[in-house]
């Protein structure tokens, strides 16, 4: 199994930036894909970037392509999501995740981090 830990959240102005780290344990090779996801209080956990084993895929949500660039490092078992012009709408706890293979499934990936809380003031 694979465990998922967020960090890097916090209070940031609109305009400003954040990068989001999430660290794997256990059977890091089973991470074939990762990504972030999000969830706005009172709505549905959202898609926001995924990333290949390589690196050489990557894929975004409309709402952040452009403004977020998503990476990570093997040899460190780490995924990071850099976050740029934020905007008070990208207010969210955000959830890394992991799957076996690539792409990373939209709704059930099949392993979870715990989320950390991003807040952006306007």
């Amino acid at each position: 199994q694979v465990q998922l830990e967020e960090s890097g959240g916090g209070l940031v102005q609109a305009g400003g930036s954040l990068r989001l780290s999430c660290a794997a344990s256990g059977r890091t090779f089973s991470t074939g894909a990762m990504g972030w996801f999000r969830q706005a209080s009172g709505k549905e956990r959202k898609f926001v970037a995924s990333i290949s084993w390589s690196g050489s895929n990557t894929i975004y949500a409309d709402s952040v392509q452009g403004r977020f660039t998503i990476s990570r490092d093997n040899a460190k078992n780490t995924v990071d999501l850099r976050m740029n012009s934020l905007k008070p709408e990208d207010t969210a706890v955000y959830y890394c995740a992991a799957h076996r293979s690539w792409p990373l499934p939209l709704r059930s990936p099949e392993v979870w981090g715990q989320g950390t809380l991003v807040t952006v003031s306007s």
